[in-house]
């Protein structure tokens, strides 16, 4: 349990004191993705200090959130427990509220493997993937490579560079229908503001391999209403 209590009996304040301190949320966010090794965590949070990770997924075991357990060839891992999962929608949710602030990145701001992992899930509309062949994208971004693996069924994130954790991970088969580089403007075409025609001439998004016209079913695919605050803005 965090030491910090706000006096109060409430469920938001009971959940705010349970994942509400710096970068809890962000340590939920990369579990979402898979389990991860204390080295792993520190990896894809590169700015926590080590004494507040440690702290935090401290506080996490406690709370009954996060637990650690041995898996072979890889010795302890964190991962979330079954009451930590259900934090899934919530973050989910977070991510979809919190790109409506976005803007383009400060210096120093970078993307990793599991944030942009997780950016995919919120972004993902499975109602359209219901209604859309079957799709592979291979997605470039800065120094992260990932496969997103689009069925009717759903969808499956794959780490291809850096080379993913060791824990849980999986290893795509074939090849990608549609390989692209994308910078920070890709968020332009996630939210509608872009068209991916656009996106291409303008110099967002680079074509690598396959169909140019794949990136409209990715557009389909992978969306965000931009939402009332740009309206207001």
């Amino acid at each position: 349990m965090a030491s910090r209590s706000y006096g109060q009996y409430c469920g938001v304040t009971s959940a705010v004191e349970l994942i509400g301190e710096r970068w809890a949320l962000l340590i939920v966010r990369d579990l979402l993705v898979g389990p991860r090794r204390y080295t792993d965590l520190k990896q894809g949070l590169p700015r926590i200090p080590t004494n507040i990770l440690s702290t935090r997924l401290k506080e996490l075991q406690e709370s009954g959130v996060v637990r650690r357990v041995p898996v072979m060839n890889c010795g302890l891992v964190y991962e979330l427990t079954p009451y930590g999962r259900e934090l899934e929608p919530i973050v989910l949710a977070l991510g979809r509220w919190g790109f409506q602030a976005m803007g383009d990145p400060d210096p120093g701001d970078v993307v990793t493997a599991d944030s942009l992992t997780m950016a995919l899930r919120t972004a993902f509309q499975a109602d359209a993937a219901a209604g859309l062949p079957p799709a592979d994208y291979e997605l470039h971004v800065g120094d992260v490579t990932l496969r997103a693996e689009v069925t009717p069924d759903g969808l499956a994130v794959a780490q291809l560079s850096p080379p993913a954790p060791p824990v849980g991970g999986r290893r795509p088969v074939g090849e990608p229908d549609l390989v692209f580089a994308a910078g920070p403007g890709i968020r332009r075409v996630i939210s509608g503001e872009l068209a991916p025609a656009a996106a291409i001439d303008e110099g967002v998004v680079h074509v690598l391999a396959g169909e140019a016209s794949l990136l409209e079913r990715f557009a389909a695919t992978f969306h965000i209403d931009p939402g009332p605050r740009a309206l207001a803005a």
